[in-house]
């Protein structure tokens, strides 16, 4: 069985679409959710399903021996987690650390790129399409090996929250299967 840990920073609308996907996959299994956010609503989510949650703080983030010495995982998947993974978990988990990015990398990436602020970026460029990337973590913001993208019109009419939607709509269909097929080639 290969183990997945989540890292969420914010409600865990993805994180509870992945849990639900996995759930049904017995050859896989998420086993804790981690947060930097300690209200975060991912983690209400996570206990709902039972999945036991980590809270760390910057510091403990930093620190190998302060939270991962206790993961017995076999992936990471980053679900609107946003800190810059420290290079010593990008070098014991090589290509088995995935993010997905709301915009079609490598444009609209990097630090302080997330949620609105890509959405409204994407729209003041007058972009005709955007969508979602899920890509490889490496030691720079957004800037891991693309393993998938997936396209979506910006319409003239846009306002972020309706480009947001749509964005939505392409990452809870296609990012656990995305993770399941990369899985499946560990």
């Amino acid at each position: 069985m290969k183990k997945i840990a989540i890292f969420a920073s914010g409600s865990g609308s993805n994180a509870e679409n992945i849990i639900q996907y996995f759930a049904q996959k017995p050859q896989f299994c998420v086993k804790s959710v981690f947060c930097n956010v300690p209200d975060a609503y991912v983690l209400e989510r996570a206990k709902k399903y039972r999945i036991p949650t980590f809270v760390f703080n910057r510091e403990e983030f930093r620190n190998p021996d302060k939270v991962f010495r206790q993961l017995q995982i076999d992936f990471i998947v980053l679900a609107g987690f946003l800190w810059l993974m420290p290079s010593f978990i990008t070098a014991a988990w090589p290509n088995k650390i995935v993010n997905i990015h709301p915009a079609l990398l490598p444009a609209y990436g990097g630090k302080g790129m997330y949620g609105h602020h890509v959405h409204e970026a994407v729209i003041a460029a007058g972009e005709k399409e955007s969508g979602i990337t899920i890509h490889y973590v490496n030691d720079h913001y957004d800037q891991g090996a693309i393993i998938f993208q997936a396209k979506c019109p910006v319409l003239p009419t846009d306002t972020p929250d309706d480009l947001a939607a749509r964005v939505h709509e392409l990452e809870y269909r296609h990012f656990p299967r995305v993770i399941e097929d990369t899985l499946k080639k560990l």
